[in-house]
């Protein structure tokens, strides 16, 4: 996490009549810093270096006005923009900052895309208010190349990345790392950083894909309230509150949540959710802040997985049909705690140091896994999972600028450390549970045919089950990493940077509950390098190309012929691309090549321990393969008008296995693997009229794309195909529109998400296989104060 710098201007900007002036500029001359008003009039601009400065301030139709203003604390300032209809063509450009100009923090340092030799997105939070945004789902499809890719049992979305899953290690909030198990929750973000390719060099054991930082909304020392209710189809109702302000001078405090409560598109399904996100800003001095911040998602639901596939066909049925038992349930919690202390040591170097804490609990029973025989029989699988995971993290961060000679460094330090615990209740052993009075019971259910429901009578009770063994899985993780951003001169710049890993998973800890033993696993620890190294040439201000190349690894759950733990998997990642803004920042194109090789693949080891007797243990492995994932991406931005932004991208992806041993059980060379399309984009056009006739009306169009996928299971040497083997899966576009009017303080925004009422699917393997939601209504009506 970057380190606050200066001091904050905040306040109002109205028009003669005390309305407020939505997108009203301001511009801080001689730091060229600006920022926009919101549709409240309010508007926040933070990290001010202290002293006298030049404020502008304009508004279409509006007189211009300069004021010098003397800033050495936190201050509020408010102004009345008079009308001026003969210059309504005057517009000052410089206040819109483009996606290449608005450092991130999700690389630990604030550092401009323009000098990043990494593809960098930023959804910010105008959008996710234009666009009603209800899941993290919904926030990605503005990012080319990443994706959902099922939502298993309706538990959770799995979102994949440059054909690698973003799992809980690559999902952060405010820079720790969530637990991707459940579907977070959207209204209290402020924006969303997605940091493609490899990020190992930062985080550790990340995913080479991307990972994402969602960012909550901090306090300010401002007072404000808004409360919203959003309705739609299938009886959703979500009320939100958003309250903020100061304590006093020196603590400011931010409290938001939120209760969603809706039916589905699908019979019989429910959820139910209640967040809360406090939050407390402390000054204690000029140089130091301390940020505390909490959030708890509770999230009750009915377990879901779709239709199912017969023969590798998707069932074709109407999509509201549900096969689960009527009585399953889910119930997932989530909270977190985090505290970050940032310090200036002097004008040039800054500490920050942060602590995490989080709780994630789930209580899931269900019938499961939808694999019908040919005719539709399908004798019904139970499942059930309990699992407490709680875990502690904490890092220190120490940024700087200097000098050698001629060349600047701004320097990355630092460490972090991450403790945690899992535990799990098991409740199946071979084909059997526990039931009431630990007599064993079936793991099948019952029989119904999804064909024709008439055929079987299902049953209805709930069966009692019990667990037989409790795992207690702990799992320990440092890090210690330099970053190194180097202007060689006023057009190059050199990014290098090194990573040392650590990771110990003790003994795992097994209690059975029948004869209330206890035995312990093997202990594992293992340990690896990330080095990153990138070149930036500015042929412009404006435009620049860069060349990176970066190292991740990701671990491995298997054991060697030997009974070892197999180490972890290197992968290399190169990437070239370009990053432009064009006529005076109101375009910006930017266009990232990449290629991701795992040289080091898992695959089932050919021979056991002598070298001679095959192999026929899936769980004994060997680094013997290959996948190479090569792709190509278009990010768009443009605000070529006032009130008028567009967002647009493009994304081909070509990820496949190059080496396999082509023995029994490995993949095969050449297959593409599963659930990677080939092609994703996305566009979105969002105006807010700015005239008299129209002032205060605002519309906009989105478009999601997904090409064609291979679903299923990859094909293996031996396997059964017919079975297990992929299937293809079409592509589809999504289109949303929206329209909104706000009047004074109130605000009215409704949206038709999937206009055009079209069927596709999200699948999981074959057993989860959850159609797109059809055609639905929803509108929030706010008020802010």
């Amino acid at each position: 996490m970057s380190i606050a710098q200066g001091v904050n201007l905040s306040g109002k900007i109205t028009d003669e009549k005390g309305l407020p002036l939505s997108k009203a500029s301001l511009y801080i001359k001689e730091l060229k810093k600006t920022a926009q008003t919101d549709t409240a009039g309010k508007y926040f601009i933070k990290d001010i270096k202290e002293g006298t400065h030049t404020l502008i301030i304009s508004h279409i139709g509006r007189k211009q006005q300069v004021h010098t203003i003397s800033i050495y604390g936190d201050e509020v300032a408010d102004f009345t923009l008079l009308n001026d209809s003969k210059n309504l063509s005057e517009v000052l450009v410089t206040a819109a900052r483009t996606m290449n100009e608005r450092p991130v923090n999700i690389g630990k340092i604030a550092i401009k895309p323009m000098d990043l030799p990494q593809g960098v997105t930023i959804i910010g939070g105008d959008v996710l208010e234009q666009q009603q945004v209800s899941r993290l789902s919904d926030v990605i499809k503005n990012v080319n190349g990443v994706y959902l890719r099922s939502t298993r049992g309706s538990a959770s979305e799995f979102l994949y990345a440059r054909g690698y899953i973003v799992s809980s290690d690559n999902i952060f909030k405010n820079g720790h790392k969530i637990n991707a198990m459940i579907m977070p929750e959207v209204s209290s973000l402020e924006k969303v950083e997605i940091l493609k390719g490899s990020a190992a060099v930062l985080y550790g054991e990340v995913a080479p894909g991307a990972v994402i930082n969602m960012v909550t909304k901090r306090p300010k020392f401002e007072q404000g309230i808004e409360v919203a209710i959003r309705t739609g189809s299938n009886n959703l109702y979500k009320p939100t509150f958003d309250i903020y302000g100061p304590i006093n001078s020196k603590i400011a405090y931010r409290v938001n949540g939120a209760y969603e409560t809706a039916d589905s598109f699908r019979d019989h399904v429910h959820s139910d959710r209640y967040y809360v996100n406090p939050s407390l800003l402390f000054k204690l001095g000029t140089k130091t802040d301390l940020l505390v911040q909490g959030d708890y998602l509770q999230h009750k639901y009915t377990p879901d997985f779709g239709t199912g596939a017969i023969n590798k066909v998707i069932v074709d049925m109407h999509r509201s049909n549900f096969f689960g038992a009527s009585w399953s349930y889910a119930t997932a919690q989530q909270t977190t705690a985090s505290i970050s202390l940032n310090h200036h040591l002097n004008e040039a170097w800054q500490l920050n140091t942060t602590a995490s804490y989080q709780l994630y609990k789930r209580d899931y029973q269900s019938t499961e896994r939808i694999q019908p025989s040919a005719n539709g029989d399908w004798k019904r699988p139970l499942g059930k999972n309990k699992t407490d995971d709680v875990r502690y993290a904490g890092q220190i961060n120490l940024t700087g600028k200097f000098k050698t000679g001629t060349f600047e460094h701004t320097l990355l330090t630092g460490g972090d450390i991450d403790r945690g615990s899992t535990k799990n209740y098991i409740y199946t052993k071979g084909n059997k549970y526990l039931g009431a009075n630990n007599k064993p019971l079936d793991i099948i259910y019952d029989e119904i045919n999804i064909l024709d429901p008439n055929k079987y009578t299902p049953f209805n009770d709930i069966p009692v089950m019990n667990p037989f063994d409790v795992t207690k899985t702990p799992l320990n993780r440092f890090g210690i990493y330099i970053n190194d951003l180097i202007n060689i001169s006023e057009k190059v710049k050199v990014l290098a940077g090194m990573r040392w890993s650590y990771r110990s998973a003790p003994s795992v800890k097994t209690i059975s509950m029948i004869s209330n033993t206890i035995s312990y696993g093997k202990e594992q620890t293992d340990q690896a390098f990330s080095p990153r190294l990138g070149l930036v040439y500015k042929l412009s201000p404006n435009t620049s190309v860069f060349a990176s190349y970066a190292n991740s690894f990701s671990m491995n759950n298997a054991k060697d012929v030997d009974g070892n733990t197999l180490k972890p998997s290197l992968i290399d990642q190169y990437e070239l691309g370009a990053k432009n803004d064009f006529f005076k920042g109101l375009l910006s194109a930017n266009l990232t090549l990449y290629r991701i090789v795992n040289n080091d693949l898992a695959q089932t080891a050919q021979f056991g321990k002598d070298g001679i007797t095959p192999n026929n243990d899936s769980n004994i492995k060997a680094l013997v393969g290959q996948t190479k994932s090569d792709g190509i991406e278009l990010d768009l931005s443009s605000r070529p008008l006032a009130g008028l932004s567009i967002l647009a991208g493009y994304s081909y992806n070509f990820m496949r296995f190059t080496t396999t041993p082509n023995t029994k059980g490995s993949y095969i060379a050449g297959d593409r693997l599963v659930n990677t399309p080939t092609h994703t984009a996305n566009a979105s056009v969002f105006y807010e009229f700015s005239g008299k006739k129209f002032k205060g009306f605002q519309v906009g169009a989105a478009a999601n794309y997904i090409g064609e996928r291979v679903a299923g299971w990859n094909r293996t040497v031996g396997g059964d195909d017919l079975k297990r083997g992929p299937f293809t899966v079409s592509g589809f576009t999504m289109l949303d529109l929206s329209a909104g009017y706000s009047y004074k303080r109130f605000s009215l925004l409704s949206k038709v998400s999937n206009v055009g009422n079209m069927l596709n699917y999200y699948v999981h393997e074959n057993y989860s296989v959850n159609p797109v939601a059809p055609r639905q209504f929803s509108a929030t009506l706010s008020y802010k104060l």
